[in-house]
């Protein structure tokens, strides 16, 4: 057998790991394994502008497959520009293996040019941080690495000088062990047994719903049949629950709409499916509440529990259902059906009305209209701020589209780094990155990866010339907005001087158009939308305390502008009760 060096064993085994591509920018400590991936037969090696971007795009590639994706930096600050993605990808549950080149071994610990520990660095987002200083290491500390990031679901990352990895491995075979299907656990049978008595007990069981439940869309449905419970979800859980749910009552969190958070505190039982939802003023405190959850760190961390179950959702669904009593009355339910339908006409009229000849133009409007010409099968990818409030009221799931945002880690500018990994995760599907102004402009660079890889995304710019979600902030806190407002900028141009196809909308009336031209388009495409940067209103019985910050929120706020499409499948599953 040919002897390899140390990256090129490091390549093969990211190759025998199923990682199709690296991404990152090149560098002097990183070349002689961005060399030995230009050589290897089924490794890409993908150039990025930015490391950040390379990061991101690996954690949206791993999120689509649940696979391995890889990225990597070189030394100091190469490396160092990794670590945001790399927060957003091991709080997203995503496995990225992540290599962080380190200066020259003998050079370690004497404050040597662009020193940094990259083993400590990262420590705190992911769950394998190590340094090779020998090739001795090789390969277990890679194999460790990625059965941490597969088997953990989140960040692997290993240091490795660029000297070191010239050196040869060790002699003799590779074998690598990938975890590859994770195995289903359900809870143990006295706590079933309890979770039976309390659901038999309780006349009005809410379910609310978090990511935990994909893949379990039928299991919550039939339970949800039999207890005759509405159904809620947080926004990571909108994607995998809200299709074909004729139980549904909307979302609850600081983006909530419809009924969820009615249903959640009027009911006798509460049981959270899968979800670590961060905002506990949110969760009623005066409810009995149960959750079940795959991960056990997550039980009981935001809101006291009555039960905590420790299992699968849909194994621990598949084990509880058939063992509850059917419950007869469909009151509670249907009068939170009601109430859910009730609470969206109150919203669906705020911005519908005679908006082709509003201008600026309403962002629910671009929403909407975006949401009517995607593909079925689209995957979104969204900016932090106000776009997550456009996704999470305009965007409708059906089963087969994908919605990818920093949900957890709450970053600016992710949705055009996620677009890049997910556009090369599958050419042939329709990527549609919705971006803030000021998301798209922080990491603007990266619009030329499309260009210089000719992927076909599309990148639907929210051009108010603001931080939107900022402005709104401040205003509840009662200050005025100030460092929030941009230059006015035309990014179409910038788009088409790039190579691209640009489209500037500031007529309404051009929005459906444009965006069925720049989805026509056989490569990457911008549409940059001129909007309203006051289009956001908020109750005034909201306080500052509650809206304080978008990320850190300790209370419920209702945003109004409209819920699109959500209002006709509601009164559809209301028109759909059985009558008696």
């Amino acid at each position: 057998m040919t002897k390899q060096s140390v990256a090129e064993q490091y390549v093969d085994l990211l190759a025998r790991a199923g990682v199709h591509r690296m991404y990152g920018v090149v560098g002097d400590s990183l070349n002689p394994v961005v060399d030995a991936v230009r050589r290897h037969r089924s490794l890409e090696w993908v150039q990025v502008r930015h490391e950040e971007v390379a990061a991101f795009a690996a954690g949206a590639e791993a999120q689509l497959t649940g696979k391995l994706a890889a990225c990597a930096g070189s030394c100091g600050p190469g490396n160092l520009h990794l670590i945001n993605g790399l927060y957003d990808a091991h709080r997203s549950m995503a496995p990225v293996l992540a290599l962080a080149a380190q200066i020259p071994s003998g050079e370690i610990g004497t404050g040597y040019f662009q020193e940094t520990h990259p083993d400590r660095l990262f420590a705190e987002c992911s769950h394998y941080s190590e340094l090779i200083s020998s090739p001795r290491q090789m390969p277990r500390v890679v194999q460790t690495a990625i059965q941490h990031a597969v088997g953990r679901r989140g960040v692997s990352v290993v240091a490795l000088s660029g000297d070191v990895a010239d050196e040869d491995a060790p002699s003799g075979g590779v074998e690598l062990t990938v975890p590859l299907d994770r195995p289903s656990v359900r809870p143990p049978d006295h706590e079933l047994a309890r979770l039976v008595e309390m659901v038999d007990a309780a006349d009005k069981v809410t379910l609310f719903c978090g990511r935990g439940v994909a893949g379990a869309h039928a299991e919550v449905m039939a339970f949800a049949e039999k207890i005759k419970s509405p159904v809620g979800h947080a926004l990571r859980g909108k994607e995998h629950i809200q299709y074909d749910n004729p139980f549904d009552v909307g979302m609850s969190g600081l983006l909530g709409y419809g009924a969820a958070y009615e249903a959640m505190h009027d009911c006798d039982l509460l049981i959270l499916l899968g979800t670590d939802f961060p905002y506990s003023n949110f969760l009623p405190r005066n409810v009995k509440t149960v959750q079940i959850d795959i991960q056990p760190e997550r039980l009981g961390r935001r809101t006291q529990l009555e039960l905590a179950v420790w299992g699968d959702v849909g194994e621990t669904l598949k084990c509880l259902t058939p063992a509850v009593r059917e419950k007869k009355s469909r009151r509670f339910l249907d009068r939170m059906l009601h109430k859910h339908v009730q609470s969206l006409e109150k919203a669906v009229g705020a911005y519908t009305r005679n908006v082709e000849s509003f201008t600026p133009i309403h962002p629910e409007y671009v929403a909407s209209v975006l949401d009517e010409v995607a593909a079925d099968d689209a995957v979104f990818t969204v900016d932090t701020g106000m776009c997550c409030v456009w996704a999470a009221r305009y965007i409708t799931p059906n089963g087969r589209r994908r919605v990818l945002g920093s949900f957890v880690h709450g970053s600016m500018a992710n949705a055009l780094p996620q677009a890049i990994g997910a556009q090369f995760l599958d050419r042939g599907r329709q990527v549609v990155s919705l971006s803030g102004d000021g998301g798209f402009s922080m990491l603007l660079g990266d619009f030329l990866t499309l260009v210089q890889y000719d992927l076909p995304v599309k990148v639907v710019v929210f051009n108010n010339s603001s931080l939107g979600m900022v402005d709104l902030e401040m205003m509840v806190d009662g200050l005025p907005p100030h460092g929030t407002t941009y230059a006015h900028t035309n990014y179409a141009a910038i788009a088409t001087a790039a190579g691209a196809r640009g489209i500037r909308v500031e007529n309404p009336a051009d929005v459906r158009s444009a965006l069925r031209e720049a989805f026509a388009h056989d490569g990457p495409a911008l549409v940059d939308v001129v909007t309203d940067p006051d289009a956001l209103a908020v109750p005034p019985r909201t306080t500052a305390e509650q809206v304080s910050g978008f990320a850190l929120s300790a209370g419920r706020a209702v945003l109004t502008g409209g819920v699109g499409r959500m209002v006709h499948v509601a009164r559809t599953n209301l028109r759909n009760i059985p009558r008696p």
